[in-house]
C-alpha cells in the first residue's frame, strides 16, 4: 500500500505554499502539497498575472493612439479581443510551464494531491476521500472575493477578478465596485479597451492606503482618460432590466442616483479561503480576518503554520512568497526566525504606476512625527523629457535627522524606480547617501537621487 506519511504538508500552491515547497525540495524532507483549484493560486491564474498584462496590452494601445504627438503617423489602432486574450493565455502557459493540466503533471518536490483539504484530525488531512498524514503542516489557502450583501446583486449577475480576466467579449458599460489597488487596475484596463466605466467607493477616499497626494494625483490621470469616479457612495438595489442592470446607489449625504451598465466587477476586496478547512480538528484559531500565527508564523497549533494572504495583512503576491519560504524553514527549525514586517513596500500598478514604501504624510502627521518632505516632478527630469514619460513625480519623506520616512513615485514602472529608496530604508542609509549615489544619464532612476538632493538641501 502507498505510504501518504509526510513530513510535512502544504494546503495551498499559491506563492505561499508553492514557494515553501520549493525551499524545502532539496533537503530530503517528504512532502506533500494540495491545490484545489490550479497552481500558481490567484495570482497567476485570475490576478497579478493576467490583469499586468492586459495593463501593458492597453497601455501599448494608449501609446500607439498618441503616436502623433511624436510625429509618427499610426492609422490604425483597434485591437482584436480573442487576440488580446490569447495573449494574455499564453503568458499564463509560459509562467506556468504550460496549461493548467501540464503544469500538475510537471510538477515536482512533492507529492501533488488535486482537491479540497479538510482537517480530521491534527495531523491528519482528508483530501477527496484519502487521508494524509503529516508530521508539520503548513496553511496557506489564500484568499477569495469578498461579494457584498446587496440587493438583487446575485440575481442580476456580476463578475469579480477571476472572471474579469477572461471574459469573452467587453460590455459596454461598466460598474466598478471598490476604489483600491485591483479597481483601479482592470478599471483602467476596460477603459482604455473603450468599456465606459464607473468606479463606486463607499469610503471618501480612492486608494486609502497610500498616501493622499499621490493617489488624488493618479485619480485626476484616470480620470481624464475618461473614468467616472464616485466616491461617499453606496450600492443599495440592483435590478435587471432590458436596457441592462439597474443600480441605485445611496449617496453619503443621503442622497439616491441610479446607473444603468451592462456588467458589474466587484472588487471590494478578499475574504480569508477557510471555507471547509475544518480547523476546529487542528486546533487552529481564526478571525474575521484569517489564521492567528504568532511572529514566527506559528498558528495555535504547534505542529501548523500559516502563510500568505491567510494570514497577513499585506495582501501581497512578494509577502505571501516571503513567508512561504520563512515558514518551510521555521517548521523544521530549532531557533525559528521572526517575519519581519517592519518595511512593506507595494504597488498600484496602472499606467502610470503608483510605488509605495513606508510612511505617507497622513501617518506621519496622526503619529506627531516631525519630518520634511519633497516633490520631484518627471517634467524636470531629462530621461522622463525624452520619452515623454513627463506625468507623475517622486516624493520622499524624511525625520529632520535624514532616515528615510517613506518613498512614493508615480511614474511608468514605479516599482522598479522605488527599488533604491527601499533598500536605503532597509540598510538604515539616510538621505544624504541616496543623494550622493551616481546613476547613469539618462536615466528615470536619476530622478530619485535628484529629489534625495532636494531633500538634503532642505535638511541642511
Amino acid at each position: 500500500m502507498a505510504d501518504h506519511s509526510y513530513d510535512l504538508l502544504v494546503i495551498g500552491g499559491g506563492p505561499a505554499g508553492s514557494s515553501a515547497v520549493d525551499n524545502l525540495k532539496a533537503q530530503g524532507h517528504k512532502l506533500a502539497l494540495v491545490e484545489k483549484d490550479k497552481l500558481g493560486g490567484t495570482c497567476l491564474n485570475y490576478g497579478c498575472d493576467p490583469t499586468k498584462t492586459l495593463l501593458y496590452i492597453a497601455s501599448q494601445m494608449q501609446k500607439a493612439r498618441q503616436a502623433n504627438r511624436l510625429g509618427l503617423e499610426i492609422p490604425h489602432t483597434g485591437f482584436d479581443w480573442g487576440a488580446v486574450q490569447g495573449r494574455v493565455q499564453k503568458v499564463l502557459e509560459q509562467l506556468r510551464g504550460g496549461s493548467p493540466e501540464e503544469a500538475d503533471k510537471g510538477f515536482e518536490g512533492a507529492s501533488l494531491y488535486k482537491g479540497p483539504a479538510r482537517f480530521v484530525a491534527p495531523h491528519e488531512i482528508e483530501v477527496n476521500g484519502q487521508r494524509l498524514r503529516a508530521e508539520r503542516v503548513i496553511i496557506a489557502s489564500g484568499t477569495s472575493p469578498a461579494v457584498p450583501p446587496i440587493e438583487g446583486l446575485a440575481e442580476a449577475g456580476f463578475i469579480t477578478n477571476v472572471e474579469a480576466v477572461s471574459l469573452e467579449t467587453l460590455p459596454k458599460r461598466l460598474a466598478v465596485l471598490g476604489g483600491g489597488p485591483i479597481g483601479m487596475e482592470f478599471a483602467q484596463v476596460f477603459r482604455q479597451f473603450g468599456v465606459e466605466v464607473t468606479v463606486l467607493e463607499k469610503a471618501p477616499h480612492l486608494l486609502d492606503t497610500e498616501d493622499r497626494e499621490m493617489a488624488g494625483a493618479l485619480v485626476s490621470l484616470l480620470t481624464r482618460a475618461g473614468i467616472s469616479f464616485k466616491t461617499g457612495v453606496e450600492l443599495t438595489c440592483v435590478r435587471r432590466e432590458d436596457s441592462g442592470k439597474r443600480l441605485t446607489i445611496q449617496h453619503d449625504d443621503g442622497r439616491q442616483a441610479e446607473l444603468v451598465v451592462d456588467e458589474i466587477l466587484v472588487a471590494i476586496g478578499r475574504k480569508p479561503d477557510l471555507e471547509g478547512l475544518n480547523l476546529v480538528a487542528a486546533g487552529v484559531e481564526t478571525t474575521e480576518k484569517g489564521i492567528k500565527v504568532d511572529k514566527n508564523l506559528r498558528t495555535t497549533a504547534p505542529h501548523i503554520w500559516a502563510a500568505g494572504d491567510i494570514a497577513s495583512k499585506y495582501q501581497f503576491t512578494h509577502i505571501a512568497s516571503a513567508q512561504g519560504k520563512l515558514a518551510a524553514r521555521n517548521a523544521f527549525a530549532a531557533a525559528p526566525e521572526l517575519f519581519d514586517d517592519s518595511l512593506i513596500p507595494w504597488g498600484v500598478y496602472t499606467y502610470p504606476s503608483l510605488g509605495h514604501v513606508g510612511r505617507t504624510e497622513e501617518e506621519l502627521r496622526e503619529e506627531g512625527q516631525s519630518y520634511r518632505v519633497v516633490r520631484h516632478p518627471f517634467k524636470e527630469v531629462v530621461r522622463a523629457v525624452t520619452d515623454n514619460q513627463t506625468e507623475g513625480m517622486v516624493k520622499l519623506l524624511a525625520a529632520p535627522d535624514g532616515r528615510i520616512l517613506g518613498g512614493h513615485i508615480l511614474a511608468d514602472q514605479a516599482g522598479d524606480l522605488l527599488a533604491p529608496v527601499v533598500l536605503a530604508m532597509k540598510a538604515g542609509l539616510k538621505v544624504k547617501v541616496l543623494a550622493e549615489t551616481i546613476q547613469p544619464y539618462p536615466t528615470l532612476a536619476e530622478a530619485v537621487v535628484q529629489a534625495a538632493a532636494k531633500l538634503q538641501k532642505l535638511l541642511s
